[in-house]
């Protein structure tokens, strides 16, 4: 048998931690000297040290610990419930950090603002073209549920054009409209082709139309911090008292594996 002491140093808790679980009864000692009233343990009890610990740490209150270690779960099914809390934890940490990542771009965004050169931007036509594409609805505009609609829709689709036999003949374009029955953005993953727009393909043909007079920017890096770029364009149109017409496209002149090394002319078309 083990002292206190000794149990919670193989258990790597404290002393004090065993005094709680004795005193709510989620862990007993095996014998408790009735002269002194020290407390031993035996060395199997580890085995439910083990549990309390692990479960507590994947944030299980200690009721809730001790109604799993009651009804006397197996290693495997605890051994699952663990795996199960872990994923939650994991796809918790994975919202926060998106969240974080999130708070950051309009930080930068605020921290630029009245420092983006409004000359940078150019009025131009942009000529219609023929385009092979997918598309799906996004929750909002934000960057944050734009990416996660986009990005796979270009994987998918130069997937599904490998396969047709289908060259891209220009660099890819996203474009956007608001989703029928305005819930959410219908977002549109393109790439330029020069085929008929037959049927028979596993991805739409569609010709995008000309923009006559189109408002655009270039943008450097990742489309997560896209928004002071895109507020710059906002600030020419409101300043020139010109008036927009809808959605930017997104022409990706470079998008290599690295996100800060994205090249991005945004394309606003202008109304008149």
């Amino acid at each position: 048998m083990f002292t206190i002491g000794d149990f919670a140093r193989h258990g790597r808790v404290s002393v004090r931690m065993l005094h709680h679980y004795d005193a709510i009864g989620l862990l007993r000692p095996a014998r408790v000297d009735p002269a002194s009233g020290y407390r031993f343990y035996e060395a199997g009890q580890l085995a439910r040290l083990n549990r309390i610990t692990a479960l507590k740490d994947l944030g299980f209150t200690l009721r809730q610990v001790r109604e799993i270690l009651d009804e006397q779960v197996s290693a495997a099914e605890l051994r699952g419930m663990l795996r199960l809390r872990q994923a939650e934890l994991e796809a918790a940490m994975a919202a926060a950090a998106d969240r974080l990542a999130q708070v950051e771009a309009r930080l930068r965004t605020i921290e630029s603002e009245g420092h983006m050169n409004t000359d940078d931007v150019v009025v131009k036509r942009i000529s219609a073209v023929r385009v092979a594409e997918l598309s799906g609805v996004a929750r909002s505009y934000e960057p944050r549920d734009i990416g996660p609609v986009v990005g796979p829709l270009f994987q998918e689709l130069c997937r599904r054009l490998d396969e047709a036999g289908v060259t891209p003949v220009g660099p890819g374009i996203a474009y956007y409209e608001d989703a029928p029955g305005g819930d959410g953005i219908l977002a549109h993953a393109a790439m330029p082709v020069a085929v008929a727009p037959e049927d028979g393909h596993d991805f739409a043909v569609v010709d995008l139309p000309a923009i006559e007079r189109a408002a655009t920017i270039v943008h450097r890096g990742p489309m997560d911090d896209v928004l002071s770029t895109e507020q710059t364009l906002a600030r020419w149109i409101a300043d020139g008292d010109h008036r927009s017409a809808g959605y930017a496209r997104e022409l990706y002149l470079e998008a290599g594996e690295d996100p800060a090394g994205w090249v991005t002319e945004l394309q606003e078309p202008l109304a008149g």
